[in-house]
């Protein structure tokens, strides 16, 4: 009777087993991170320094694929659909878990469903910018006088309908009464930034790390941060608040997730390097350096952030007028 038993359950324990065991042994090749977005803008720069970091700790190679398009969409799919057996993460950001759902009408996957978030990776504030060479204000409130005076209005560029950039300077142009603000879509900040430096774009409230570059090189001037607080490497650019837009807090940010049905401890042991990384002083000069803050938390504390903000940014899609297919 004792081997009988034994024999019966022995079918209903392996998958116990094989979960018990992965910790130990993931990654045993190499694992796919993907980027839903172009490259050179701020979530796959960022993404590459946490891939970078990983690969040291867990010995194994972390391979960047940028599937960009639909705000971010189609690479999020591409996760939802991968096995789900840790050798495909997702850079998800505040887009995937709080904004597209009111955006699209017809999404092909669900962030409570179709994913686990491991953990919180960074966040960064937007920053608002302008071509030197274009634009003659060096003060918020100057480009705002300088905005209402011009016949035909202003542009603003995004990555894209929907992203934080998009309700950031629909929601500035709103407040402000400039009806003349147009917004001019691009596929992420390595289009943008040709654009207001030639001229064809006026304005950009987008995220700082894309930004820092030409920013530094004097190419681009920085009005005011979007962030509650001074950025560290750009103490002399006001908040929104100091420069005289009151209540313009917005701050993005990412987590790393993986398709549902992960396996709890891979999920773990990648929480675990993740905390490892963001502890390391060295990468959190890195980020700053990049113009966003490196972050940590628990898979529950990232999946309750993207819950909690969505409420605010479903009144900001519908504010906006914002709509995508």
């Amino acid at each position: 009777m004792t081997t009988r038993r034994a024999v019966l359950a022995a079918p209903l324990a392996l998958p116990f087993i094989r979960a018990a065991s992965a910790q130990g042994t993931w990654p045993e090749k190499p694992v796919r991170i993907i980027v839903p977005y172009p490259p050179a803008g701020s979530t796959d720069v960022l993404t590459r320094i946490l891939g970078e970091q990983l690969q040291q700790r867990l010995g194994q190679t972390f391979v960047i694929e940028n599937r960009a398009g639909a705000g971010g969409n189609i690479g999020m799919d591409a996760v939802a659909k991968s096995p789900a057996d840790g050798y495909t993460i997702g850079s998800a950001t505040i887009g995937h878990f709080s904004i597209n759902q009111y955006l699209y009408s017809r999404m092909s996957w669900d962030a409570d469903r179709d994913f686990i978030p491991v953990a919180l990776t960074w966040e960064l504030p937007n920053v608002a910018v302008v071509s030197t060479q274009h634009v003659p204000a060096r003060t918020l409130q100057e480009f705002i006088d300088w905005a209402k005076a011009r016949p035909n209005g202003i542009s603003y560029g995004s990555p894209g309908v929907g992203t934080t950039p998009h309700l950031s300077g629909a929601l500035f142009a709103s407040r402000l009464g400039l009806r003349n603000a147009e917004h001019i879509p691009f596929r992420g900040a390595a289009q943008t930034i040709p654009a207001m430096l030639s001229g064809d774009v006026t304005l950009a409230i987008d995220n700082l790390a894309s930004y820092v570059p030409v920013i530094q090189e004097g190419r681009m001037r920085a009005l005011a941060v979007t962030s509650a607080e001074r950025w560290p490497t750009l103490p002399d650019v006001p908040t929104m608040a100091e420069a005289g837009m009151r209540d313009f807090v917005v701050t993005s940010w990412a987590a790393f997730v993986v398709p549902a049905g992960t396996p709890r401890p891979i999920v773990d042991r990648l929480n675990s390097a993740l905390r490892q990384v963001a502890a390391d002083e060295r990468v959190q000069q890195r980020f700053l350096q990049a113009g966003a803050r490196v972050l940590w938390s628990t898979p529950e504390d990232a999946a309750a952030r993207g819950r909690a903000e969505r409420p605010m940014w479903q009144e900001a899609v519908r504010i906006s007028g914002a709509r995508a297919e």
